[in-house]
């Protein structure tokens, strides 16, 4: 039904507005400035501040504008003696027990309270008793709390309660004792709990990493694009003296609306860490020796130059630029080296040829709150992509059936009728639902008008990742929903485009003589690694990755950050750029193309990491290496794509199911060949025996190098552990707390036990990606498992 609109009069103007918005709304809509506190666009009305009162005709007293609905022929005055009175006397109220120490508050100059109070308020106050003083609460790494300032707005607790899908703050007391906190001293666990920092209208909830670094004014604002998951979310970096201080949300709907992760907003801590390589430096004797760039290009080209292409492996970080991926592939294959990759934590490469040039989401971002049904394969979409968790939160909020199979139960914020197998059994498990016509997921899919199948991140490293996307891509076909993945990094989807796989060049065009995959050349028989923005916890085997490595003639790391583990196996440590420190285009999981600049500088000599591949082709010979911006080479690329849709998720599934239509009997799905893992056989209902299958998911602030070394976001990680089923446990003796033997391949490890009734008999959950898994081997590989001696 199209919306009606009337005529209104605001300070004597006429205005058109839609019946039944609050005037709050249309006032701003028409640039007409009304103070507030409590109200927010994205949240619900709460209308208990009263800053926002306004005369409104027949009308005794004022009335708040953002809880008051227009309706035709009604007349307001925002200015009028009335309303400047009563804005007036609130603001008195406000500041009673406000404390004044604006010269020490980190919000100073950037406080609504500070703005509003300068606008509207009084150049004195009639009060004259002692302030109330409120104890501060320990809410944990990301937030410092100065809950004297706070004027109980409610922003924060309603945020928690309608976006983060956490209420973590509420209220306690009445009157002038009324505080806001906790309902018990903890830390705020919500992965997007850093937003009430923004949402705060005064200091008393501010970002603890960058407490006391630089005053507002004195910051530089970067636009920039957050470099970890795919969604692409848009941000601003601020700079000061050179360096980034800070993080923030910068507004755009169809992505990020105005919020962002706590990844995003915290992990530039990671920066300036203490493994930041800031000069070239060489291996020699089994020691490191600092060098000129002259000669460690000339070193790394030579090396290149002598080696056997057929025995170099070239894997790239997907967090890098798109731009950066383009010339690494570039210099590669003009030095014939074919073996190219970036899929590092995907093990099950057999359908490769099959598979999209560029696997999206398959819709823009924002539709995701208007389907109707979703079924997630294999996801934790909370942690690897929390804010298209939030969109599905809203989709759900607004009654759409959220389905998911999984490897064990994950922790999702609004209701998902969630199935958790042993990951042997996801192929079996998610085949029987496709050969159900009746299955109440197909009939879920079928009967939403909007509906929508999504392959996550697990399935993505699931042994049998191309048996779960066949069946998937044929659910999707017989529902008539749409397809979809939630790609792993800011740039999964550019490094396809870019044609860093072994199979295909930039744009999808097929290579006459296709590569091995990353699985197949981390092996002893490669003797030369080229690692780009790459290390050990980003691979899927990480075990079989050191060994590789440790066993190369020649390890060349082109990177911002070397730690010890890499420093092991290295030969040429190359000192590259963070996003911050260099121009380039991420590729969102909806196939936009966002380009940023950067922020500052790299630190030391170090080089934006284009320039250097571009200095490395010209040393080592490659022709037509010979660009000057990032700019050029993104056009370039874009003229290879020939203005084809390259973000396609077409799948030709080689053994198609036949999915009889609704009320029939029964359906068949013909059987899927399983990928040989021996391992698979004897792990399978051996839980009892101490033999398990590993669920080794990634920790959402483990997912990447620039992550993994902020400080604060480390600090959320909880302590390492085995998670085991219950009745397992109850097999084993074992209790919660109790030191557990873990054992893969040849390599055990010590971990403390946790209980987890998501967790399918027979199975173990060790997340990869933390320091003391790295150790270990395929994330969804065999464990032994027993009590330490």
């Amino acid at each position: 039904m199209a919306e009606e609109f009337v005529t209104i009069e605001i300070n004597d103007q006429p205005v058109e507005a839609r019946k039944g918005a609050m005037l709050i709304e249309v006032a701003d809509a028409h640039g007409i400035s009304i103070p507030r506190f409590c109200y927010h666009k994205k949240l619900s009305i709460a209308a208990n501040c009263r800053m926002c009162l306004v005369e409104m005709e027949k009308s005794w007293k004022p009335v708040p504008a953002c809880a008051t609905p227009v309706g035709a022929g009604m007349k307001f005055w925002t200015r009028s003696d009335k309303a400047k009175n009563a804005q007036k006397a609130i603001m008195e109220f406000l500041l009673i027990n406000h404390p004044l120490d604006c010269p020490i508050c980190d919000q100073g100059g950037e406080c609504e309270l500070q703005d509003v109070s300068v606008g509207y308020g009084s150049s004195k106050s009639q009060y004259a008793e002692i302030k109330r003083v409120v104890k501060d609460k320990d809410i944990g790494p990301l937030i410092e709390t100065e809950m004297t300032r706070c004027i109980q707005c409610t922003r924060c607790v309603r945020f928690g309660d309608e976006v983060a899908g956490m209420r973590e703050m509420g209220g306690v007391g009445r009157g002038d004792r009324l505080e806001i906190g906790t309902y018990i001293e903890k830390s705020l666990k919500s992965e997007l709990s850093g937003n009430v920092i923004d949402l705060c209208p005064v200091g008393a909830l501010t970002a603890k990493p960058s407490r006391y670094k630089a005053r507002a004014w004195e910051l530089k604002a970067h636009d920039s694009i957050a470099p970890h998951d795919c969604v692409g979310s848009n941000i601003q970096v601020h700079t000061f003296r050179k360096e980034v201080v800070r993080a923030v949300p910068r507004d755009n709907e169809s992505i990020n609306e105005c919020w962002i992760s706590d990844r995003d907003r915290f992990s530039y801590q990671g920066i300036a860490s203490p493994d930041r390589i800031t000069k070239p430096m060489l291996k020699r004797d089994g020691h490191w020796y600092e060098v000129s760039w002259q000669q460690a290009l000339e070193a790394t080209a030579e090396i290149l130059r002598s080696a056997d292409p057929a025995r170099i492996g070239a894997l790239a970080n997907a967090t890098s630029t798109l731009e950066e991926l383009y010339l690494f592939q570039r210099l590669m294959r003009g030095l014939n080296v074919r073996n190219i990759d970036h899929r590092l934590r995907q093990s099950d490469f057999s359908d490769q040829a099959a598979a999209p040039v560029c696997p999206y989401l398959g819709m823009e971002i924002e539709q995701l709150e208007q389907q109707n049904a979703v079924f997630l394969i294999g996801s934790n979409v909370r942690q690897e992509q929390p804010m298209l968790n939030h969109r599905l939160r809203k989709a759900a909020l607004n009654g759409a059936k959220v389905m998911a199979l999984n490897p064990r139960a994950y922790d999702f914020n609004y209701d998902v009728a969630q199935q958790a197998v042993a990951p042997a059994d996801m192929v079996q498990a998610l085949a029987a639902i496709a050969s159900d016509a009746s299955h109440p997921t197909l009939q879920a899919l079928k009967d939403a008008d909007n509906a929508v199948v999504l392959l996550g991140n697990v399935a993505n490293q699931h042994p049998d990742f191309a048996a779960l996307r066949s069946l998937a891509s044929e659910i999707a076909k017989q529902t008539g929903a749409k397809f979809g993945y939630l790609a792993e990094s800011a740039n999964s989807i550019g490094a396809w485009i870019a044609g860093v796989v072994p199979h295909r060049l930039s744009g999808g065009r097929e290579l006459k003589q296709a590569g091995a995959a990353v699985g197949e050349f981390l092996n002893e028989n490669t003797r030369t690694f080229v690692l780009l923005n790459t290390e050990l916890g980003d691979f899927a085997n990480p075990q079989q990755a050191m060994q590789a490595l440790s066993a190369a003639d020649n390890v060349v790391v082109i990177a911002p950050f070397a730690d010890d583990t890499t420093r092991k196996y290295a030969t040429v440590l190359l000192p590259a750029s963070t996003f911050a420190e260099t121009s380039g285009t991420f590729v969102n999981t909806a196939g936009h193309w966002q380009h940023f600049k950067g922020a500052t500088e790299p630190p030391g000599e170090a080089r934006p990491t284009w320039k250097i591949l571009r200095v490395l082709g010209n040393q080592a010979g490659v022709p037509e290496f010979d660009w000057v911006a990032t700019e050029e080479i993104a056009a370039e690329l874009k003229l290879e794509l020939h203005g084809a849709e390259v973000c396609n998720n077409s799948y030709p599934s080689p053994q198609p199911l036949s999915l009889k239509g609704r009320g029939a009997e029964e359906s068949s799905v013909p059987p899927l060949p399983l990928r040989d893992d021996p391992a698979r056989g004897r792990v399978r209902g051996l839980g009892g025996e101490g033999f398990f299958q590993r669920i080794g998911d990634v920790e959402m602030y483990r997912a990447d190098p620039l992550v993994r070394r902020a400080k604060a976001l480390q600090a959320m990680i909880p302590e390492a552990a085995v998670a085991l089923n219950p009745d397992d446990a109850a097999k084993l003796g074992v209790a919660a707390g109790d030191k557990l033997k873990v054992t893969q391949g040849a390599v055990s490890i010590t971990l403390p036990a946790t209980l987890d009734a998501g967790i399918p008999a027979g199975c173990a959950g060790v997340q990869s990606g933390i320091e003391v898994s790295n150790v270990l081997g395929a994330a969804f590989g065999s464990l032994q498992i027993s009590k330490a001696g």
